[in-house]
């Protein structure tokens, strides 16, 4: 299967993900502008919160999804490096642009930074295959389990197996969200073996324009915000 191939089911879901995240982000944005009637508590209202691991969830199973699809595709170590060096850029980014609006809950490990390293280790696993299944699980329930005040500092919060949540505008640790990714790869692998046509079947024309987008997954995450905030202070001057 050529490396140019679309699995167009996969780029809708990943294009619902992306629209999804853009108006919760526009919901943030609102509220940090208090132009939100009532306040919101993005960081404690289930509403809200819930919908924000949703939308990580996805994104991450998807990345999953992605990887089963490319290592089946034969993509090679310089084809892989490429990519995850514009992950890792793109999240240094993140970092600097979030000390700029929050000083005090920068973000050190966000989304970008936890999948660039869990895309490694996807890529190191891979080969277990059906072990792939139980060590999925087994990173979902670890932070449960294995807490410990040593990693409740920037150095090592990446780990996830801190008591308490750091104070950040963005948190995806190692753990539990590589099992997230792990079992999309797992997912995908056996759907490639079982169920391809899944993956690879015909797309309603409604969702061609999900599928577009969701071919563009890094450009818009890096985008939407500083379109976003724009429009909203543009909006204000105007107002």
């Amino acid at each position: 299967m050529p490396l140019s191939h679309r699995f167009d089911r996969l780029d809708a879901l990943r294009g619902f993900a992306m629209v999804w995240m853009a108006v919760f982000h526009f919901c943030f944005d609102l509220n940090n502008y208090r132009l939100l009637e009532p306040r919101q508590n993005f960081y404690l209202d289930p509403f809200w919160t819930l919908q924000r691991t949703a939308i990580v969830s996805l994104f991450l199973f998807c990345a999953g999804l992605s990887q089963a699809l490319a290592q089946e595709a034969g993509q090679g170590g310089r084809r892989f490096w490429r990519r995850w060096a514009q992950i890792a850029g793109c999240a240094l980014l993140v970092s600097a642009g979030s000390w700029f609006m929050f000083p005090r809950s920068w973000i050190s490990f966000g989304v970008l930074h936890g999948m660039a390293l869990m895309l490694i280790l996807a890529r190191a696993l891979a080969p277990l295959r059906r072990g792939l299944w139980p060590l999925a699980l087994a990173a979902l329930l670890l932070p449960r389990f294995v807490q410990s005040p040593l990693f409740d500092n920037r150095w090592l919060n990446w780990t996830g197996l801190v008591t308490r949540k750091p104070v950040t505008e963005d948190y995806v640790p190692v753990l539990p969200w590589l099992g997230v990714l792990l079992l999309g790869l797992a997912a995908g692998q056996w759907l490639l073996a079982h169920r391809r046509e899944m993956l690879g079947g015909p797309l309603p024309r409604a969702f061609a324009p999900l599928a577009l987008l969701g071919r563009w997954p890094l450009s818009f995450y890096m985008l939407h915000q500083p379109i976003l905030i724009g429009l909203i202070l543009l909006a204000m001057q105007l107002r």
